[in-house]
């Protein structure tokens, strides 16, 4: 596949005609780019759920790929995105508590999780939940069947059986990006015994970067649909073949980056921010919610990863210990002060600083460099206030940048 590619790219870069603002490298990055998202699909596939409910969606995949959690991933991702309601029914018999996985991550997130009832095959499983669903009124059935260290022939069997039973909309093989080889072959046995209709690759956010979502979408023919992008229970997003050739040659996605922002930051926020930036009115509270904000938004590490040109930005901060555990302890440090404390930094001396430290579990010199830090962002926020609209818009973090 890798020769296949590097031929086609060579076939269309020689003899093409290299654009004035360009240079020849550039030009051959954007060929291998518009490749790419040709060999990813060229477009986005959506779930198809437009069958008479309740519709099954059956997800197959080696052991410890992610399926289990992934399953829930799409339960919410569809209650959010789709508004549609789902019931969770694990067919794993197998691995010891895989059940009572599924069920822990149903209470834990509001999604309706079959009973376990003891000593139940997959196809009963499998038969109870369409009664229930039927008979509760859900949209959707998410099958989470059994995984294998390797594809073997009961696995497969038993796959089968199921298959046959509850007619899926949708049959999607879970993948560990980091895999590799494993994925790729069975990815194609799955869709040999059982014809997957699309693939949801998991640990997008590693350093694999997503490249065996190219093997896997050639061996099975089939779209990649969904990418997980996280450890939290909403960091799933819909794929997009153009973003992840993007991240696949080094080069960001900051399109996520900025839905990403979008989703986190409440417009009203957002604006309250900039009217209080454009007053000087910038105070540790405010920079208390943006701590937040980057942590929800994945913290450092998944927002520089969707950012073109950040590798060496990334090892610095690796090396300054810059982390989510250190964003986490500075907003710790903030909420140990009082109110009067965070709207005055002035108030500040030695023995409140040491109240603080103590109160957040840490060292002065820890405090003194979350208030100079908070220094450097007012003296910054000054700056671009004094710029007016255009300067608060450029300022701004992606997806933060309100109405003006």
């Amino acid at each position: 596949m890798a020769r296949d590619f590097v031929d086609l790219v060579r076939e269309r870069a020689v003899g093409e005609e290299v654009t004035r603002s360009v240079t020849p490298g550039q030009m051959v990055v954007k060929i291998v780019n518009d490749h790419l998202v040709e060999m990813l699909g060229g477009g986005s596939s959506d779930l198809n759920l437009s069958v008479t409910p309740p519709a099954a969606v059956m997800m197959v995949g080696l052991q410890g790929s992610g399926k289990t959690t992934t399953t829930a991933k799409v339960a919410v991702f569809l209650r959010d995105r789709h508004r549609k309601k789902s019931l969770m029914a694990s067919l794993d018999i197998r691995r010891p508590a895989a059940q009572q996985q599924l069920a822990v991550l149903g209470k834990e997130n509001g999604i309706e999780t079959l009973p376990i009832v003891p000593f139940e095959t997959p196809e009963m499983i499998t038969k109870r939940a369409f009664d229930v669903a039927r008979k509760e009124g859900f949209d959707i059935i998410l099958l989470d069947t059994a995984g294998r260290l390797h594809v073997d022939e009961e696995l497969m069997g038993e796959a089968e059986a199921i298959y046959k039973m509850a007619k899926p909309s949708e049959t999607l093989f879970v993948a560990d990006s980091l895999t590799g080889q494993d994925a790729v072959n069975a990815a194609k046995s799955f869709n040999e015994r059982l014809k997957v209709t699309g693939i949801v690759l998991t640990r997008i956010d590693g350093d694999a970067r997503g490249g065996a979502a190219l093997s896997i979408k050639a061996v099975t023919g089939q779209p990649i649909k969904l990418l997980g992008t996280g450890e939290k229970i909403d960091a799933l997003e819909v794929f997009h073949p153009d973003r992840i050739a993007s991240r696949i040659l080094g080069m960001g996605d900051v399109v996520s980056l900025v839905e990403k922002a979008q989703e986190t930051v409440a417009e009203e926020e957002a604006e309250e921010l900039a009217r209080k930036v454009q007053k000087g009115q910038f105070d540790l509270d405010d920079m208390a919610k943006q701590l937040r904000q980057v942590r929800e938004m994945g913290g450092m590490g998944g927002i520089l990863g969707l950012l073109p040109g950040v590798g060496k930005v990334k090892s610095q901060l690796k090396n300054a210990n810059v982390d989510d555990k250190s964003l986490a302890r500075q907003e710790a440090i903030i909420l140990s002060m009082t109110p009067a404390e965070r709207k005055n930094p002035k108030l500040f001396n030695g023995s409140r600083r040491r109240r603080i430290a103590s109160g957040a579990g840490t060292t002065v010199q820890e405090v003194n460099r979350v208030l100079k830090q908070f220094q450097e962002m007012s003296r910054a926020m000054k700056r671009m206030s004094k710029l007016g609209n255009k300067g608060m818009m450029r300022g701004m973090p992606p997806g933060m940048m309100p109405r003006l």
